[in-house]
């Protein structure tokens, strides 16, 4: 039976010849208990769509019928989770949860009531801080509170707007189980707006793609034939999965609206000039012979050295122990992933190596020199870009260069800007303030300034984690093909596993914390240069995949698992790589 339909869906904003068409004739019959995930880019009118299903705008054309009526308002029967939430900053977690729960069941006692928003508040995991302030939780918190606000509600549609963007990878799991669970269990109708292949696959009965804008409608549509419950690790060994994750991405990938960055670099060369903190370049052939004499490092294998780190905060209740005895070495030019359950001291660590965090204990040793400050030579990209809003792309770029090239002519400093905004893609928007980019083309600016200050070590923290997954494949595969450039040494932290093996020739996964260290390390052999088709078509890549699953499964819930548990992860693999080295052998 038809709960939900979507007939002939227009919407447009703006007037004259400012008229922007964001929705073009969208269609879709939606079956009572049906799961469906709608996949799309940035920008292609995801958060339109999910407005007008909850009635909270009008379209042009065309409109949204719910059990056989015309949808023109909101109603408690079509719950609504948003990517921002929206809480009551001077309400408790119980109270925000609470005023929705009393506005849709005034009939019932307060009892009955309190005891609704106490299990929806208990099934996102913040019993803990059900009486704390919105001030005083995280992002991935706040959002933990509005998703249990619309649960709590019951509504017979839930519909949900990238509603898990923000949290920790394991948080994020526990809540597609919980969304998992709703669906069959009370036969829930949800319809969720998400740019996670994965969790559409995991979640959904069927995964429909939104066309990018402007005039955006819906793509091919795939159907998920796999059986329920499903298992995230078991499924990573289903052929059928494999079979439709390729599929899924390699559609979304063609008809992508992203820019090619490749074209845009033949307008500008870099030029052989020097940094204040030097290093050696990929073409060594470029450079005087007396730089790279001077520019070798001390010892490759051990180029950066962390030695029994140690980090302590202290808080009202004493000494809190987060990275504690730490020890790892990177070689010269090797990418290193790094992660691990949110509180694990990724960032902490990261912190630490860049200068910018006081070690308690231990020691880091960059190029045969301890690292006491932050400077030039450990370039970093957050997961916020920080740029100056008033500033261009290219000034912007430019600031960290004129200080690192001060030897360079004025035309030398601005090839190496122009060349590494054509890198990313951003030639033609360099002289776009930064307050007129979007998220994706300001992280843009950030990798670029980050990759012209021609650092020893590039340091990235979470650096597309405020991105949709779309973009976040551009901005990797652009990620990597500088990288290859300049096989400049790099750790960057993550909780994205495919990210992680993308991107790695180690991934380093850390224990829980606090006296958090490393649990495990995973040698990545699989063939540079990468590209995501490339690695979603190896047969190894799986192996990898369900290594780095069963690692984060085995620390769930703040558990640290045994020596035996860990090797049992790894014995795994390599059965599995062994396995199918021999199928491969015995087909040729």
């Amino acid at each position: 039976m038809t709960i939900l339909e979507i007939s002939g869906l227009t919407k447009s904003y703006g007037e004259g010849d400012d008229k922007r068409c964001v929705l073009q004739n969208v269609n879709l019959k939606v079956q009572e208990g049906e799961f469906i995930a709608i996949v799309g880019f940035s920008g292609s009118g995801k958060t339109t769509l999910i407005s007008a299903l909850a009635g909270l705008i009008t379209s042009d054309k065309g409109g949204v019928i719910f059990r056989g009526k015309e949808v023109d308002s909101p109603a408690p029967e079509r719950g609504v989770v948003f990517q921002s939430y929206s809480l009551l900053p001077w309400l408790t977690v119980s109270q925000n949860v609470q005023l929705a729960v009393d506005s849709v069941f005034k009939a019932k006692r307060k009892s009955e009531r309190a005891q609704i928003s106490d299990h929806y508040i208990e099934m996102v995991g913040l019993s803990h801080a059900s009486d704390r302030r919105p001030a005083e939780l995280s992002g991935g918190m706040r959002q933990r509170v509005a998703v249990a606000r619309a649960l709590a509600m019951r509504p017979d549609v839930l519909l949900m707007d990238e509603p898990l963007s923000a949290l920790d990878a394991l948080t994020r799991a526990k809540l597609q189980d919980e969304f998992a669970d709703i669906s069959q269990k009370e036969e829930k109708t949800i319809i969720l707006v998400t740019n996670d292949v994965d969790e559409a696959i995991l979640l959904a009965d069927r995964i429909i793609p939104l066309k990018p804008g402007p005039n955006a409608t819906f793509g091919t549509e795939f159907k998920v034939n796999l059986p329920r419950p499903r298992d995230r690790g078991a499924m990573n060994s289903d052929p059928e999965f494999t079979r439709l994750r390729a599929k899924v991405t390699e559609y979304l990938l063609k008809i992508s609206p992203g820019q090619d960055a490749e074209n845009e670099t033949e307008q500008v060369s870099l030029p052989n000039i020097v940094p204040l903190a030097p290093k050696v370049k990929a073409s060594k052939e470029e450079l005087p012979a007396a730089y790279r004499r001077e520019a070798e490092a001390i010892n490759a294998d051990r180029y950066l050295e962390l030695s029994q780190l140690t980090k302590v905060y202290p808080t009202p209740q004493g000494p809190l122990t987060v990275v504690d005895n730490l020890s790892m070495n990177v070689k010269k030019g090797e990418f290193i992933s790094l992660i691990g359950h949110s509180g694990c001291g990724k960032s902490t660590v990261l912190s630490m190596v860049s200068g910018l965090n006081d070690i308690s204990g231990g020691a880091i040793i960059l190029d045969g020199k301890h690292i006491t400050q932050a400077g030039p030579d450990k370039a970093v990209v957050f997961q916020a870009p920080s740029l100056m809003p008033w500033l261009t792309a290219y000034e912007n770029v430019a600031l960290g260069v004129d200080k690192v090239y001060p030897n360079a002519t004025a035309n030398e400093r601005d090839d190496v800007v122009r060349y590494y905004l054509a890198r990313v893609g951003l030639a033609q928007a360099a002289d776009t303030f930064a307050a007129d980019l979007s998220n994706g083309m300001k992280q843009r600016v950030g990798i670029a300034r980050a990759f012209a200050l021609s650092p020893k070590v590039l340091l990235l923290d979470e650096p597309f984690g405020m991105l949709d997954s779309l973009t976040r494949w551009e901005l990797q595969d652009l990620l990597m093909d500088v990288w290859k450039r300049t096989q400049v040494t790099a750790i960057c932290v993550t909780h994205d596993v495919d990210e992680a093996i993308l991107l790695a020739d180690r991934v380093v996964m850390m224990s829980n914390g606090p006296n958090a260290t490393i649990g495990n390390i995973m040698d990545v052999d699989l063939p540079r240069p990468r590209s995501r088709k490339a690695l979603l078509d190896h047969p190894d890549y799986y192996a990898y995949r369900e290594e780095l699953l069963d690692f984060l499964e085995a620390y769930e819930g703040g558990a640290n698992p045994s020596e035996e548990q860990l090797q049992s992860i790894q014995h795994k693999r390599a059965v599995r790589l062994a396995r199918q080295k021999a199928s491969v052998d015995a087909a040729e």
